[in-house]
């Protein structure tokens, strides 16, 4: 054991510290969890020194679990949940709590955005990109309309795996990838948009300067390192955002595989040698942490998070059992989900808990169940949320085909991925294959390996990925479900649509009534 790689990734949910050999064995990992903070219905928040602290304890947990040498470490990847933002003052002190990716409080942030762009095809040219709620400009402007006083102390904008790293390192930086999703971000040139910024009246110098993934930004602080236990100095890279970083992590470096990721959110990602994206903007478009390339993705909000929700709702009885048997509840769960008929005899899912992004850029659609009858019992209800799921990526990958993507395989990953019922299900939605591969820590392993790019420990991403990614297991679609679903999918397309304006009239309501409660 010469090299030792430590990736962290700064999830929603936790932080997770995780060493790899420079054969990308897996030789520890550590995750602590923080809250989440909802003071208003559509609000998402944390506090960035609850990340630091997780930081710190996941790091010294793992070292300590492993029993390794510290010197052993010769390189430190990040990764992080995208578009959050952390507001700093001249002294580096955190203003306010961050606004994360899913909060939506800005829907009239991101009109203001178009207006001053002068439209969206204007906005596409600049970025690739539309102005979606849980982007990083609408949340700056926001701080600036709404709270003038915290937005006169601002000095630095930074996402939340760059707040760790100005932790640990002192630096003020970031990577291609992660910047990508500011709506800030010139994709095509990798480097901050002049025009948007001076569009939107926000100062160059509050952005950091940005690297591409495996380049060295700075080294561990000695105070930092001592707090730590480890040697000072060690390199951190620039990373990626969380989902670069599993892309990494799961070997989507080359064109015609991609990733279904079954994480809080639901992500279809394919990489790409060129920037071109949808042209109406309907997928994303961002910079890969593989230097000189580049990926389009699609993201529905509520994935994992759907299935996490009804389990917290209305699992107490699986909840209680895996307490006395040590079993995940969501086993159980699917137990009794399996022995539903695919379709859950017409029961249909919208998986829009809060609101959505691909293909329907709406912060106020909601989550629905469509066709309840007598006969819908508990697994029913559990089928036809990993099925709206499923659908709700389906999504995603129609845009991707009609852009001609190749798909020659596509790698389920994250925690959903790991119930065989869910890939079975992706396959017959899909009608295509669906793989695991011996991966299964997700984007702290792609920062991982994005540090050893970045001290030499590998040559480039592709020769990372080709050495330590392989395949584990296939689903193959069934011919008979796959065209049930394919008909089943017409008329989960066709709700939507039905439902936007009831939406809006929705949100109309909550708000006269409930958004000033707490």
């Amino acid at each position: 054991m010469n090299n030792l790689l430590l990736g962290i990734d700064i999830g929603t949910s936790g932080t997770k510290a995780l060493l790899i050999d420079d054969d990308g064995r897996v030789i520890g990992s550590s995750t602590v969890e923080y809250p989440l903070y909802t003071p208003f219905p559509s609000w998402s928040e944390q506090e960035p020194e609850d990340w630091w602290k997780a930081t710190k304890e996941a790091v010294v947990s793992v070292i300590d679990k492993t029993g390794v040498s510290p010197k052993l470490i010769k390189g430190i990847g990040l990764s992080g949940q995208m578009h959050g933002s952390v507001f700093l003052d001249e002294k580096g002190n955190v203003i306010r709590r961050a606004i994360l990716w899913n909060d939506q409080r800005t829907a009239k942030q991101c009109d203001e955005i178009v207006e001053r762009v002068g439209g969206v095809k204007r906005l596409l040219d600049f970025t690739l990109n539309l102005a979606l709620t849980g982007f990083t400009a609408p949340k700056i402007l926001w701080l600036r309309e709404n709270e003038p006083e915290n937005y006169s102390k601002v000095h630095k904008v930074l996402l939340p795996k760059d707040y760790i790293r100005f932790r640990l390192t002192g630096e003020y930086a970031s990577d291609v990838s992660d910047s990508s999703g500011t709506l800030l971000f010139d994709v095509k040139n990798r480097k901050w948009s002049k025009e948007m910024l001076n569009l939107l009246e926000i100062p160059e110098e509050w952005m950091p300067k940005v690297y591409e993934s495996p380049e060295i930004t700075g080294t561990l602080l000695p105070s930092v390192a001592e707090e730590l236990g480890l040697p000072s100095g060690i390199p951190v890279v620039g990373g990626g955002g969380d989902n670069a970083s599993q892309a990494v992590g799961s070997g989507i470096v080359k064109s015609g595989i991609l990733f279904v990721s079954l994480g809080t959110s639901g992500v279809i990602f394919a990489h790409l040698d060129t920037p071109e994206g949808d042209p109406e903007g309907r997928l994303h478009t961002f910079c890969h942490a593989v230097p000189g390339k580049w990926h389009t993705m699609g993201v529905m909000l509520s994935a994992g998070g759907s299935f996490r929700w009804f389990r917290d709702s209305f699992g107490d009885v699986e909840i209680e059992l895996s307490k006395w048997t040590g079993r995940d509840p969501y086993e159980f769960l699917t137990m009794e989900a399996e022995n539903v008929p695919p379709g859950s005899e017409g029961l249909i899912f919208l998986p829009y808990l809060t609101g959505e992004r691909t293909p329907h850029a709406d912060p106020l659609a909601k989550g629905v169940f469509a066709g309840i009858s007598l006969r819908h019992k508990k697994p029913y209800f559990v089928r036809s949320v990993l099925e709206g799921v499923a659908f709700g990526l389906r999504d995603s990958l129609e845009l991707m085909k009609n852009l001609g993507i190749e798909m020659k395989e596509i790698r389920a990953i994250a925690g959903g991925a790991r119930s065989k019922l869910w890939r079975q299900i992706l396959a017959d939605v899909f009608n295509t294959p669906i793989t695991t591969i011996n991966v299964t820590e997700g984007a702290a392993y792609g920062a991982a390996l994005l540090a050893g790019v970045g001290v030499g420990v590998y040559k480039s991403v592709e020769e990372a990925c080709d050495r330590v990614v392989k395949v584990m297991s296939l689903e193959e679609p069934n011919s008979e479900r796959a065209k049930m679903y394919e008909e089943m999918y017409g008329l989960y397309r066709e709700l939507y649509p039905l439902l936007k304006e009831y939406y809006r009239k929705l949100s109309n309501f909550i708000d006269k009534y409930y958004s000033n409660k707490k």
